[in-house]
């Protein structure tokens, strides 16, 4: 009987506390929606791809089941609002399609770059196309430093991207020798960073202002418009006298010196002692070769030893010569523009490997380009320097500080 007991009451003690419980409320955690372009992804079938060689948007209409005539209306419908010749192999475009059979197109959003977007919207009847952007934010920054090893591998060291080297070669193309940059020079830049969502790097928006110290001497660059309004920007230093001069620096935007102006060399392939009368710079197969100032193209052509080549007359005093091309882009009596491209990088004619032989004449006579000492254009107006000094003020005494 004891023992029946404490059954009884351990039944009696279950059954109160099943009284006394509460239903537990079910917590359902929804997972946050993906927004991309202006869509939210979990409401359609989502196809990443990219164009491939050949592809038109026709042909990608119609891998979607589009007949001819559906095609052609699209096209007509969207022709005002997109350039569709544009189309390039190799970029990323998305397919959004219905989620129920038969997955009709809803939507096809191409990527040209990194930022831009082209949406074609087939939801309605009426199918429209508009281009729009991704956030993009601006990141200030400024860096100091001395040059170690190169100029791309000191951005790279203080996190900066060696995209930054293309824009300050181009800034200094007529003022820095960056073929002769040496341990001690340093340099320092005011930019700005573009990024897509604050956190995926685009590109450089910006340069406000800079400076580079090569051979013990401080070059200043800021830039500048005349017409606030718009025009074509240009680069003064601190006093503000223009930065561009009658020659470029080199013909080639990156490269290395591998054979310098010499009365005396010996001639790799020809093994025998004698005058260099130019200054090699060695860079890849195909790289483009660019004339160092504006002139006349006096003569193309091939000789055994030369190769292919081009000489360049840009006026009574001064022509040019670049050797030893795989390819010549210019035609005998053209124009041709300072930094424009003439031909390309090659090792035709008595020549080890590729690069360019670069010759220059003054009054009829070969000399040293990189001992030459050429003007810069003209200062800028006195009408324009109280707007430019003020512009500028701030941004040097960043640099300086």
């Amino acid at each position: 009987m004891k023992y029946l007991s404490y059954t009884f009451l351990a039944l009696f003690l279950l059954i109160s506390c099943k009284k006394d419980e509460q239903p537990k409320e079910e917590i359902i955690v929804e997972k946050p929606k993906t927004e991309r372009f202006g869509f939210i992804m979990e409401d359609y079938q989502v196809i990443n791809d990219t164009i491939q060689s050949g592809e038109t948007f026709g042909k990608l209409l119609e891998k979607q089941g589009f007949s001819a005539t559906e095609i052609h209306n699209v096209v007509e419908k969207i022709k005002d609002s997109l350039n569709l010749k544009n189309i390039r192999a190799g970029r990323p475009f998305t397919l959004l399609k219905s989620l129920e059979a038969p997955h009709r197109l809803q939507a096809l959003i191409y990527q040209p770059d990194m930022i831009n977007y082209s949406v074609i919207d087939f939801r309605k009847d009426n199918v429209v196309a508009y281009n729009k952007q991704k956030p993009v934010t601006v990141k200030r920054k400024i860096i100091v430093a001395n040059i170690d090893g190169s100029l791309s591998n000191t951005l790279d060291t203080n996190g900066v991207s060696p995209a930054l080297t293309h824009d300050l070669s181009q800034i200094y193309a007529w003022s820095v020798n960056f073929f002769k940059i040496q341990p001690e020079d340093a340099f320092g830049v005011v930019f700005n960073e573009r990024y897509i969502n604050d956190t995926i790097y685009v590109g450089i928006e910006s340069v406000e202002g800079s400076f580079f110290i090569h051979k013990g001497q401080k070059y200043y660059a800021f830039p500048f418009k005349r017409d606030t309004l718009g025009g074509s920007e240009e680069y003064f230093d601190h006093e503000a006298k223009a930065l561009k001069s009658m020659f470029l620096k080199a013909p080639l935007k990156f490269s290395r010196i591998s054979s310098k102006f010499s009365p005396r060399r010996f001639h790799p392939v020809q093994k025998t002692w004698k005058a260099h009368n130019g200054t090699d710079y060695a860079a890849p197969h195909g790289t483009p070769i660019m004339t160092t100032a504006n002139g006349v193209v006096e003569q193309t052509g091939y000789t055994s030893g030369n190769g292919n080549f081009v000489k360049v007359k840009h006026d009574g005093t001064y022509s040019t010569q670049y050797l030893h091309m795989s390819r010549i882009a210019v035609k005998k009596g053209q124009r041709v523009s300072q930094g424009e491209t003439i031909g390309y990088v090659g090792s035709t004619g008595l020549a080890t490997g590729p690069h360019v032989c670069y010759r220059f004449w003054k009054n009829g006579v070969q000399v040293d380009p990189l001992k030459q000492d050429f003007k810069s254009s003209e200062p800028l107006e006195e009408k324009y320097k109280t707007r430019y000094f003020n512009q500028i003020n701030p941004i040097k005494k960043e640099l300086d500080s």
